[in-house]
């Protein structure tokens, strides 16, 4: 990463204040018409909880395209009943209408279409990218749920922001929390960010036993229900790795002020401490439905019914715990990956998404997966980042690295959260 990169932050979108990348503002009449969402994912996890928002927001969304991988049966059933003009499926070969759109080049199509205001994009890992960009050059906010397509390309999310005039909007619960804490405040303001973590599955387990952890454990999460990938990645808390890198880019703060301390309820899902000392917090139930909808408002907000009130009572005890780096090696580098730059961050996902592949398939143990993405880091840290066909590039060396290791063969590309 260069060292203005390093010292500022890129910023996807037009300068302003912190928040989402270029200091959205209130869209232009915002009430006063119906605003069209595409849905790119819609059948994993993170897709499902967003329709089921716009579900009850009909007055104010209208889905206007819908893409998944492969899951044909499901994304027919949504097709139905939100009759959107745009459905597409990356994965065919699988029995469909007609009329669909297929391939991997649906994601740009449904992105990119006219009637289109915002793009939600749930497709995991680096295959997300390409929508995202295309989206922002189109001016259309990005609300993202892939924080892979910062980790990947943060520099090329920020020049296609600002060529295009889009902006971006987070949606994962601690981005969001960040985002409702700060505002409009400049970046200058903020001392440190907090991003908050549950642990996991495997919090209070010692190291020998996470050398045993089969995947019926890791998929055990505590207290969100989630997609298989996105799961392990809490559990080895690579998935707090690139919060923190999405964090860098998304509100400019560098590296040596964002932070991660573990809280099991998932209650305050992330804390802002400016330079006077204050400290605000965002909390609410652990319900994705709420930095989802708040993607698709903000800086509004809209009445809705759909998550049961917040009782701090109920929700009490809150405990904060220290993060256990050595017993989670994945975080760290994770971390080391995000200051180093260039195409690291890339190297890092992609070899963490490889790994992950192979441990849910039973090739590779829990405690191979950092392993794995150490060696891959190491052998491949002098690959170019300077444009998107360099780091395409280093993302399937990384991938191939991660194989030839485990002794595999082909690559695995997740598609939804």
């Amino acid at each position: 990463m260069s060292a203005g990169a390093e010292e500022g932050g890129a910023r996807p979108g037009r300068d302003g204040a912190p928040g989402a990348p270029g200091a959205p503002g209130a869209p232009a009449s915002g009430r006063d018409r119906v605003r069209g969402v595409a849905v790119l994912g819609s059948t994993g996890s993170i897709g499902t909880t967003a329709l089921r928002v716009l579900d009850r927001q009909r007055h104010a969304f209208r889905v206007s395209a819908l893409t998944a991988y492969e899951n044909a049966t499901l994304l027919e059933e949504q097709a139905r009943r939100f009759v959107p003009p745009f459905v597409g499926l990356v994965r065919d070969g699988r029995p469909h209408p007609a009329d669909w759109r297929t391939g991997a080049e649906c994601l740009v199509g449904a992105a990119t279409l006219a009637e289109v205001d915002i793009v939600l994009n749930a497709v995991v890992g680096a295959a997300g990218l390409d929508a995202t960009l295309a989206g922002l050059r189109a001016g259309k906010r990005v609300a993202l749920a892939n924080k892979e397509t910062l980790v990947v390309a943060g520099e090329l999310v920020a020049a296609a922001a600002a060529q295009g005039g889009g902006e971006i909007v987070p949606v994962d619960s601690e981005h969001s929390a960040i985002l409702q804490c700060v505002g409009h405040r400049p970046a200058s303001e903020i001392r440190r960010l907090l991003l908050t973590a549950s642990g996991g599955p495997f919090r209070g387990w010692t190291r020998e036993r996470l050398e045993q952890a089969t995947v019926a454990d890791a998929l055990r999460h505590p207290t969100w229900r989630m997609g298989r990938k996105i799961t392990v990645d809490s559990a080895t808390l690579a998935n707090k790795a690139l919060e923190v890198i999405e964090a860098h880019f998304l509100f400019g703060i560098p590296y040596d002020r964002i932070e991660v301390v573990v809280h099991p309820q998932s209650v305050v899902h992330s804390f802002v401490e400016f330079i006077d000392g204050s400290v605000l917090a965002q909390v609410g139930v652990p319900s994705m439905e709420l930095p989802v909808l708040y993607a698709l408002t903000h800086p509004e907000r809209l009445a809705d019914e759909g998550v049961a009130p917040f009782d701090p009572v109920a929700a009490s005890p809150l405990t904060f715990e220290r993060v256990r780096a050595e017993d989670f090696p994945a975080l760290s580098l994770g971390l080391v990956a995000g200051r180093a730059g260039g195409a690291a961050p890339a190297i890092f996902n992609a070899a963490n998404e490889q790994a992950v592949a192979l441990f849910l398939e039973g090739r590779m143990s829990f405690a191979d997966i950092a392993s794995a993405i150490g060696a891959a880091l190491d052998a491949l840290s002098g690959m170019s980042a300077q444009d998107r066909g360099a780091l395409l590039a280093a993302d399937a060396a990384a991938r191939a690295h991660v194989r030839e290791g485990a002794g595999v063969g082909r690559a695995h590309r997740p598609a939804e959260v």
